[in-house]
C-alpha cells in the first residue's frame, strides 16, 4: 500500500530488558530500574517500533524500555493490546514521574494503576473465554492522527483483554498530553491512545492485525509503514 519493503527485526523484549539493566548498570553503578537513555545497538538504527499483545509479565519492562526510548526519540510507534498498557505506563513513569506506575497485573500494590483489571474481570477465576472478546465500537476523536489514518468518526474493532486504561488517572494523562483518541462510546473505555507532538505514536487497546489482509492492510499499520520511512528520510 506504501510502495515500501518492511524489513522486519524481531527483537526479544526478555533479552532487551536485560541489556537495559546492563546499560543501566554501566551508566550510574546501580540497577533499581530502568531510567537508561543508552540502549542496545540493535535498536539504534531500527525506523518504527511495533510492540505487540501477549499475557504475563516476562519480558515487560524490555517493552517498556523500547516504548521510552521510541517516545524520546521521535521514533514511529504502534502498540497494541498490552502494547498500548506498557505506553500508558512508560509515559506515566517518565512524563510523570510516578516511577511506580504499573498495571495490576504486574503490581496489585502500585499506587499508581493506571492500567487496571475491568470491573466485570476482578471476580472472574474461570479463565478460558471470559475475556473482553469480540468487535466493539470506538469513536475517533476530531483532529487526532487515528482519525485521521481511518478517515471515519466511529469504527468497529476486535478485542482480546482483561485490563484496560485507568479512567481514574486520565486527566493528569490526557494534561501531560497522552491523548485517547479513541473511545467506547457506550462504556467510555479508552480504546486508542496518541502523543500529538511525536511524529508518530499511536497504540491500541484493540487488536487491527484481525482486520488487517496482505491487499487491504490496516489503517493503524499503513500509518507506521509510511511514517517509517518518512522518518528515514529525515536523518
Amino acid at each position: 500500500a506504501k510502495d515500501c519493503k518492511v524489513e522486519v527485526v524481531p527483537i526479544e523484549a526478555e533479552e532487551f530488558e536485560k541489556k537495559m539493566y546492563h546499560a543501566e548498570e554501566r551508566r550510574s553503578g546501580e540497577c533499581e530500574n530502568l531510567r537508561a537513555s543508552a540502549s542496545p545497538r540493535e535498536i539504534e538504527d531500527i525506523d518504527g517500533i511495533l510492540v505487540p499483545g501477549g499475557f504475563g509479565s516476562r519480558g515487560v519492562e524490555g517493552k517498556i524500555a523500547a516504548i521510552k526510548y521510541a517516545r524520546e526519540n521521535n521514533i514511529p510507534f504502534l502498540g497494541i493490546c498490552l502494547g498500548m498498557q506498557c505506553a500508558v505506563v512508560a509515559f506515566a513513569r517518565r512524563v510523570l514521574g510516578w516511577g511506580d506506575a504499573n498495571s495490576t497485573e504486574f503490581d496489585p500494590a502500585t499506587a499508581h494503576p493506571v492500567v487496571d483489571l475491568l470491573p466485570e474481570q476482578r471476580n472472574i477465576s474461570q479463565k478460558g473465554g471470559t475475556m473482553r472478546l469480540g468487535s466493539c465500537p470506538c469513536r475517533l476523536a476530531a483532529g487526532s492522527r487515528a482519525r485521521e489514518l481511518y478517515g471515519a468518526e466511529e469504527i468497529s474493532e476486535r478485542h482480546r483483554h482483561r485490563s484496560e486504561f485507568n479512567n481514574a488517572f486520565r486527566p493528569p494523562l490526557v494534561e501531560a498530553g497522552l491523548v485517547p483518541a479513541g473511545v467506547n462510546p457506550a462504556a467510555d473505555l479508552v480504546e486508542l491512545v496518541e502523543v500529538p507532538a511525536h511524529p508518530f505514536f499511536l497504540a491500541s487497546q484493540f487488536h487491527p492485525e484481525f482486520q488487517s489482509r496482505p491487499t487491504a492492510p490496516h489503517p493503524l499499520f499503513r500509518g507506521l509503514v509510511a511514517a517509517a520511512p518518512a522518518r528515514r528520510a529525515q536523518q
